[in-house]
């Protein structure tokens, strides 16, 4: 067990999560914890992982991003280097297409094939959730947007947090900080709010989460008073959405 477990932390430690929430891999850093110390050798393990992909009718590209990179070599040069970004189902069709004989690759098998499941499911599976297993769903999305939106959002300027997802809330609520949220919905001191919003209002918070992440990217903001007025302003838009949607969706966002 304590193996297993020392294996699923590698797998975690390389995770990253991109702007949208959505957790992947690099196949570079992936490599050496499958014990492969050669990458022409590796990638033909990626190439056999694509063509399972592609014979199980989905969509390449959906899982196996090329990614270019330059690296420094020793001459102080610098050269392209391929790499791929991996999602789980990715990583796990690799580890099915690995070295069977290696120990580490039946516990990777296990590990994204146990976590694919849980992460990456399908619309039509996503469609027979009930509404709390579709909330704890969506909750965990943006569990994870919200780490990343805070990751963009620190190297953006941003140091007063609770002023900076308060903008974000203002813009949505229609002027509700966290704390008027938490007050309409009865909730006791310190209860997080996303842990008391349905599955249709976790969405709507996740849009928000993810297209100011992407906003904060896209326009370079280095400020923290550009960053919450760009949070702000996406509220506001998804707010827009929502009400042109119609009127008894918006009531669920302190319309009045």
């Amino acid at each position: 067990m304590k193996e297993i477990d020392e294996n699923n932390k590698s797998f975690e430690n390389i995770k990253h999560i991109d702007e949208n929430g959505i957790e992947f891999w690099y196949a570079r850093e992936l490599m050496p914890i499958l014990q492969y110390s050669n990458w022409q050798n590796f990638e033909k393990i990626i190439q056999k992982a694509k063509i399972a992909c592609e014979n199980s009718g989905i969509v390449v590209i959906d899982h196996f991003t090329d990614v270019n990179k330059m690296v420094q070599i020793g001459s102080g040069a610098y050269r392209e280097q391929i790499d791929y970004k991996l999602t789980r189902y990715a990583c796990y069709l690799i580890a099915q297409n690995g070295d069977s004989r290696k120990k580490v690759i039946a516990l990777a098998q296990t590990y994204f094939a146990v976590q694919t499941r849980k992460q990456e499911i399908t619309e039509k599976e996503y469609s027979l959730l009930t509404e709390d297993e579709k909330r704890f769903y969506q909750r965990n999305l943006t569990r994870k947007g919200n780490y990343s939106l805070n990751q963009t959002a620190k190297k953006a300027g941003v140091k007063n947090f609770d002023k900076f997802h308060n903008s974000g809330y203002k813009g949505l609520y229609n002027g509700e900080t966290a704390d008027d949220i938490a007050k309409r919905k009865g909730l006791r001191y310190r209860e997080d709010i996303l842990d008391n919003m349905g599955s249709t209002e976790l969405i709507a918070n996740l849009f928000r989460i993810s297209q100011t992440e992407e906003k904060l990217k896209k326009d370079n903001v280095n400020t923290e008073k550009e960053a919450c007025k760009t949070h702000n302003k996406i509220g506001k838009i998804v707010r827009k959405a929502i009400k042109e949607a119609g009127r008894n969706y918006a009531r669920r966002f302190a319309d009045s």
